[in-house]
């Protein structure tokens, strides 16, 4: 199958050096690997865009997380993979029916998505997991270019209260929305617009939410089954 414009933006992605600073910092820790991954070559560069299987542009699911972690994305090349974030994200994803099964362990381990596509709104591992105001509005020009690919958008799943404010202004660029509309933050807070995706919230699958219970499993998985209905697919 030759490349889609999504193959296109990926290789284009992997190339960015719009943020110095982030890319000091994923170098750096490619070079200086943790004691567990000594035998392994970090990706250390920006993280692509993880399409689904089929044809990318029909996608009716639009998922974005914070950023890659320092030794999970940024290690394997591949959004959610190898961090305990991930583990919890794909558990859901596959028993909501969107992903090809529950582990995301690295590149080559067989794990296809289905009706999704997982983006971020910062490409690159941020130090302390916090991109700069700066870098997340320069990022903000790969999420454009990955929404204008997307035929057929019908959802747009937000982790976490940063990938929340890039996606209200993903809304405010394309004239979905002016300002906020009253829209705050909360676990499992939607919004349907007529000709725009509906907006689904969630709590990001972090250790800081998941370690201390305040997003469960089931939470998780409530929210892409969520999705797949505001999205029209089948029930499982």
């Amino acid at each position: 199958m030759p490349p889609t414009a999504l193959d296109r933006l990926n290789r284009d992605l992997v190339n960015c050096e719009r943020c110095p600073r982030l890319r000091r910092y994923c170098a750096q820790v490619a070079r200086v690997r943790r004691q567990a991954y000594q035998d392994q070559v970090y990706h250390g560069r920006p993280v692509p865009n993880f399409l689904p299987a089929g044809d990318p542009a029909q996608t009716p699911i639009l998922i974005v997380g914070l950023a890659p972690a320092a030794h999970g994305a940024n290690r394997t090349g591949r959004m959610f993979t190898g961090d305990r974030s991930g583990d919890w994200l794909f558990q859901a994803m596959h028993e909501a029916g969107l992903a090809s099964q529950p582990a995301s362990v690295q590149v080559h381990d067989g794990l296809t998505l289905h009706n999704c596509l997982i983006t971020a709104a910062c490409h690159c591992a941020p130090p302390a997991n916090k991109p700069a105001r700066v870098e997340l509005e320069r990022c903000s020009a790969w999420l454009d270019a990955t929404v204008a690919h997307l035929t057929n958008l019908q959802v747009v799943v937000c982790l976490g209260r940063i990938a929340f404010d890039a996606a209200l202004k993903l809304y405010r660029r394309q004239g979905w929305i002016a300002g906020r509309r009253g829209l705050k933050f909360a676990h499992g807070a939607m919004l349907r617009l007529p000709g725009a995706p509906t907006l689904v919230c969630s709590y990001h699958p972090s250790q800081q939410n998941t370690f201390t219970g305040r997003l469960t499993r089931t939470m998780l998985r409530d929210i892409f089954t969520r999705a797949r209905r505001e999205a029209g697919l089948k029930s499982l």
